[in-house]
C-alpha cells in the first residue's frame, strides 16, 4: 500500500477508485464500501484509494480531541491488511476546513486522488462544513469525468452501522455487540512499557502494559477477555482497561493484560489486544489480597469463556 500523509502537496499519477470518509473503526459500513470499490476495481482495472483525514476533523472544528475507535496508526494497518492501493491521510488544516465542497471535489478528489470513479455511502458529507453530499458528485461526475456509485447503509436490524453506534456499545463495556457491529473484534495496539511491577512482584501474575494515546477511545474501564497478538501468536488474556485505582498514585489510562502460558519479557515489542467479553466493572479493592483474589477470578472467567468459544483462533496467525 502506498501512503501519503501530512501533504497538499501530491498527486496520484494513475487513474484511481475512490471513497472518502473518516474510517473510525473499518466497520461493516466501510467494508461494504470497500468490497464495492474491489468490484470496481476488477471491472476497470484502476487501483484503490481511499481519503481520509489525519487528524478527526471535530478536533479542529470544536477545539479539542475527539476520541477516535481507531488512531491513525491502527488505520493505517487495517487499510493496508485489507488490501488497498493508496491511503490518503490528508491534513486538516483551516484552508482545508473552508474549502467549497465543488473545488474539493474538483482540485482533491479529481486532480490530486485521479479519481475515475468514486464510491460512497448515501451520507457522505465533505467541503465547507460538510455541506458536499452524494447528489453534488452526482451533478459534479460528467464534466469531471468520474463515475459515481451510492451504495445503500449496512444496518444492524433497523438501525444504521456508524462509528456512533459502536462509541455506544463501548460505553456501556457491551463488546460483544460492538465486535458484531465492526465485523472484527475492538483492538488496542501499542508497545509494551514498564508498569509498576506490582502485578509480576508482589501478586504473582505478570502483566504487559499498554498506554494508548488520548485520542484512543477506550471503552468502560474494567476487566475483559482478551486475545492477544504477540510475534504473529495469538494467546488468550485478561484485560484490565482502566487507571488501576487500588494501586497508589495516579496512572494513565491504558490497558494492562495478564498473558496465559506466555513469561517471556515484552517490554518494547508491538503487541495487538483485542477484546472479546466483558467480565467485571473497574472497581478499588481495600488491599493487594482482596485484588489478587478477584484477578484469580478473572482468569477462571476467561477459561471458561475460551471453552465455550472453541472456535476463537489461538496460536499462530
Amino acid at each position: 500500500m502506498i501512503y501519503i500523509a501530512d501533504t497538499t502537496d501530491f498527486q496520484i499519477p494513475k487513474p484511481t477508485i475512490v471513497t472518502l470518509g473518516k474510517f473510525d473503526g473499518r466497520h461493516r459500513g466501510h467494508q461494504k464500501l470497500i468490497r464495492t470499490m474491489e468490484q470496481q476495481k476488477e471491472r476497470l482495472g484502476y487501483p484503490t484509494a481511499v481519503f481520509t483525514f489525519s487528524i478527526a476533523p471535530l478536533s479542529l472544528v470544536e477545539g479539542e480531541p475527539a476520541t477516535v475507535i481507531t488512531t491513525n496508526e491502527e488505520r493505517r494497518a487495517n487499510m493496508e491488511k485489507i488490501g488497498v492501493d493508496y491511503l490518503v491521510e490528508y491534513p486538516f488544516t483551516e484552508e482545508g476546513r473552508r474549502m467549497s465542497p465543488a473545488d474539493f471535489v474538483r482540485d482533491v478528489l479529481v486532480k490530486k486522488m485521479h479519481a475515475r470513479a468514486i464510491v460512497v455511502g448515501p451520507d457522505c458529507s465533505f467541503g465547507y462544513r460538510g455541506a458536499g453530499n452524494a447528489e453534488l458528485l452526482k451533478e459534479l461526475a460528467s464534466s469531471l469525468g468520474y463515475e459515481l456509485t451510492v451504495i445503500e447503509k449496512e444496518k444492524d436490524h433497523t438501525r444504521d452501522i456508524s462509528s456512533t453506534y459502536i462509541r455506544e456499545e463501548l460505553d456501556r463495556g457491551n463488546v460483544e455487540k460492538a465486535n458484531e457491529l465492526l465485523g472484527e473484534p475492538y483492538a488496542i495496539h501499542g508497545t509494551v512499557v514498564h508498569g509498576n511491577h506490582i502485578g509480576g512482584s508482589l501478586l504473582g501474575f505478570p502483566t504487559a502494559n499498554i498506554v494508548p494515546p488520548p485520542i484512543k477511545r477506550l471503552p468502560r474501564f474494567g476487566v475483559y477477555v482478551s486475545r492477544v497478538l504477540v510475534d504473529g501468536c495469538y494467546h488468550r488474556g485478561v484485560t484490565n482497561i482502566g487507571k488501576k485505582p487500588t494501586i497508589r498514585g495516579e496512572y494513565p489510562a491504558g490497558a494492562e493484560t495478564y498473558i496465559f502460558d506466555l513469561e517471556e519479557d515484552l517490554y518494547g515489542k508491538w503487541i495487538e489486544v483485542q477484546l472479546l467479553a466483558f467480565d467485571r466493572g473497574e472497581q478499588k479493592f481495600p488491599d493487594l489480597e482482596a485484588l489478587k483474589a478477584a484477578i484469580e477470578k478473572d482468569k477462571e472467567f476467561a477459561a471458561a469463556y475460551f471453552e465455550r468459544h472453541p472456535e476463537i483462533r489461538l496460536g499462530p496467525k
